[in-house]
């Protein structure tokens, strides 16, 4: 990562793995690059610029698609497999057509996780509130991730036990002040059911404020900059949390499922799960999000 201070690839704690590390073959500063280029060439271009023929729907009127997204993640899977020879990519729109590829994500190879547009239905409205998110995993562990908002100027970094970045700066998630009031950020309305709906009705209490999320990597941003409390979702798509879960954790914040357990890259959680900046504010989302279960 280009200007980002953390300990080199070979220095992180924790025990040697027989397994060989991606981060020792890959060059973070490279993967910046990457990601900046395929926003600059793609996606910025179309900001506030497309056209009727350029946006689709997807599964519904509100899940929506554009040019942006599926020729910034083709870019990106040419430059990240280039970057770590063997590597596998798990992109939205790939996914979205073939949806196997979800199975490399238990698989032996490392593996880059990328939503090409986080937030395209703020992309298509022309609000700047969006992101590219990059993550690279293997063996279900996230070892790094980017979060990139080219309209807001941003770059994000996280590396496996060398903290969260952002411009040079790092990130702090802290705690809330006693008795603050918690501002926590769930799933929307519009990608929500009736019974998923009274679920987070159960976070509107005193003491608590749910609004609806805007991107996922941005609002996850937000809890690692201790702008925000927490974040609840009811969807597990590996695109939209695994760099916003990494950059949490480095950050000092907790994350936890609906079962109490770690969030699974591959699927298969207990539904709602959130991120906070600690591990009481976790706890508390969590007791009221279970309360008349």
């Amino acid at each position: 990562m280009s200007g980002t201070p953390h300990p080199a690839p070979g220095a992180r704690p924790g025990p040697p793995s027989a397994a060989p590390d991606p981060l020792d073959a890959v060059d973070l500063a490279a993967v910046e690059q990457a990601i900046r280029d395929a926003a600059r060439d793609q996606v910025v271009p179309r900001f506030r610029r497309l056209t009727a023929v350029e946006v689709e729907q997807k599964d519904g009127p509100h899940d929506l698609v554009t040019v942006a997204d599926r020729l910034a993640e083709l870019q990106l899977t040419e430059a990240l497999t280039r970057l770590l020879p063997g590597s596998r990519v798990v992109g939205e729109e790939a996914v979205h057509a073939d949806p196997l590829l979800l199975d490399a994500l238990d698989g032996t190879d490392p593996v880059w996780i990328v939503d090409p547009v986080d937030g395209t239905r703020q992309f298509v409205h022309g609000d700047p509130g969006f992101a590219t998110l990059v993550a690279l995993a293997h063996h279900g562990e996230v070892l790094a991730s980017w979060t990139y908002a080219p309209a807001l100027g941003l770059m994000a970094t996280a590396v496996r036990g060398g903290g969260a970045w952002l411009a040079g700066r790092r990130l702090t998630a802290g705690s809330p002040p006693p008795g603050a009031g918690l501002e926590v950020a769930t799933s929307h309305p519009l990608f929500t059911t009736d019974a998923e709906k009274a679920t987070l009705a159960r976070l509107d209490v005193p003491g608590v404020a749910p609004r609806p999320c805007g991107s996922a990597g941005l609002e996850y941003l937000k809890v690692a900059c201790g702008e925000l409390a927490g974040v609840v979702f009811g969807w597990e798509k590996p695109w939209d949390h695994a760099a916003g879960l990494l950059l949490v954790h480095e950050a000092g914040g907790a994350s936890a499922t609906a079962a109490g357990r770690p969030f699974r890259l591959a699927g298969g959680n207990a539904l709602p799960f959130t991120a906070a900046r600690d591990t009481s504010v976790v706890r508390r989302i969590l007791g009221l999000l279970a309360a008349g279960d």
